[in-house]
């Protein structure tokens, strides 16, 4: 299969001209180390994985002869196996100050930022990389609207997804070896996925010793995929104490499987709840985690809309967390029970935006805005983003918004 370029590459080629040290941190299998291994090409770099035993003992028993054998500049794959030599890399940064001198690759972000925020402050780089989005697997990569009022979305490249494409993008996921897959190898790639991959990294981290409980709290999440986190229902369907539950949750958010958004709140509106709502990085793997069987059952049950929804904020959560200025994705809900599935904070307002799995949504959709009226000028244009085809404005500040716009 041909490279497909990623997002990542972008944030990635800055920050190594930058930084003496650039650590590519994501779940496993997202290509991580592909992207390296292209970018490097033409380059006198070495390369290791601590994948290879007798590499990763070395590493841990004799950093300076590894460092001797393994010469920089250098590609360490899977870093978090021996966090020792997170020491060595900054004595040698700061020794030779060579931007781009090593490129590091790891899949427990949980365990590897903490070592990195003892040894490496200010002298690495991060770049986070996720599961491919539908645009990077169909070559159409774009950016973030810069607003969403209509002149500005107008001029975004539309790449026009109807509802079939749309659920066969959902269900097959974005993880790079099932491109191409039929539904039975997808489902054999997920299964090995999960008991080789995953289920060894929780062991290794050493938090998890039951593994047909956290199997079954891999499910329970799956059922609760763009809904507020209920730890009760996780703990009683994975037979385990919220508390634990708790903990499990945060180790798949370090793991990059999942990730938490969490309500909005100002001086000016007040929230309802401070629990946050639960996403997969992958729908894919969030299909086969759930046992949904195939792309037609997906899109016709009830869970249709919260996988449309995990759709859409994956885009936004994929794209912001690579953008270069800051911005903060968040739901609203109050004692009001007014509902808006995404805002987006950033320096100058908020943006609010509805998710429907419709082609022509109601209009009175909107006005559940109306509640952030209280914020003034902060306030900025938003829409529907929906399965229209076209882009629509319905009003002065708010659009349809197909999904293939964003």
């Amino acid at each position: 299969m041909n490279y497909i370029h990623r997002y990542a590459e972008a944030k990635f080629l800055k920050l190594e001209k930058t930084f003496a040290v650039v650590l590519v941190c994501g779940p496993r299998q997202v290509g991580k180390t592909t992207m390296l291994k292209y970018l490097s090409e033409n380059q006198n770099r070495t390369y290791v994985t601590l994948d290879d035993l007798d590499a990763r003992n070395l590493a841990i028993n004799d950093p300076k002869l590894f460092f001797q054998k393994y010469k920089t500049p250098i590609i360490i794959d899977e870093v978090q196996y021996a966090p020792n030599l997170f020491s060595f890399i900054k004595i040698m940064a700061d020794k030779n100050q060579k931007p781009g001198e090593f490129w590091l690759t790891g899949s427990q972000s949980y365990e590897i930022m903490k070592n990195v925020s003892e040894s490496l402050a200010g002298r690495i780089g991060l770049v986070n990389m996720f599961p491919m989005t539908y645009e990077e697997i169909c070559l159409c990569k774009k950016s973030l609207p810069a607003s969403f009022d209509f002149s500005t979305l107008s001029k975004q490249e539309l790449n026009k997804l109807d509802f079939q494409e749309t659920f066969m993008s959902i269900f097959n996921g974005g993880m790079p070896k099932t491109i191409g897959m039929d539904d039975e190898m997808r489902f054999e790639y997920f299964k090995a996925y999960v008991g080789s991959y995953l289920m060894r990294d929780v062991m290794q981290l050493g938090q998890i010793t039951d593994a047909v409980k956290f199997n079954k709290f891999l499910s329970a999440c799956a059922s609760q995929v763009s809904n507020v986190v209920n730890f009760a229902n996780l703990a009683l369907a994975s037979d385990i104490s919220q508390p634990t539950a708790k903990e499990w949750l945060k180790l798949l958010q370090g793991l990059g499987i999942v990730y938490l958004v969490y309500p909005y709140s100002n001086n000016l509106l007040k929230r309802f709840t401070k629990t946050p709502k639960l996403y997969f990085y992958d729908t894919g793997l969030c299909a086969f985690l759930a046992k949904i069987p195939s792309q037609e059952i997906l899109s016709s049950s009830a869970f249709a809309g919260a996988y449309f929804e995990n759709f859409v904020m994956n885009l936004f959560k994929i794209k912001i967390d690579l953008c270069p200025y800051s911005q903060n994705l968040y739901f609203y809900r109050d004692t009001d029970k007014h509902e808006i599935d995404i805002l987006i904070e950033a320096f100058d307002g908020v943006v609010p935006l509805e998710v429907k799995l419709s082609a022509s949504p109601n209009p009175r959709d909107l006005n559940k805005f109306k509640v952030l009226d209280k914020l003034g000028d902060k306030k900025k244009n938003g829409g529907i983003i929906c399965l229209a085809p076209e882009l629509l404005p319905i009003s002065e500040t708010a659009c349809f918004i197909p999904v293939g716009i964003i």
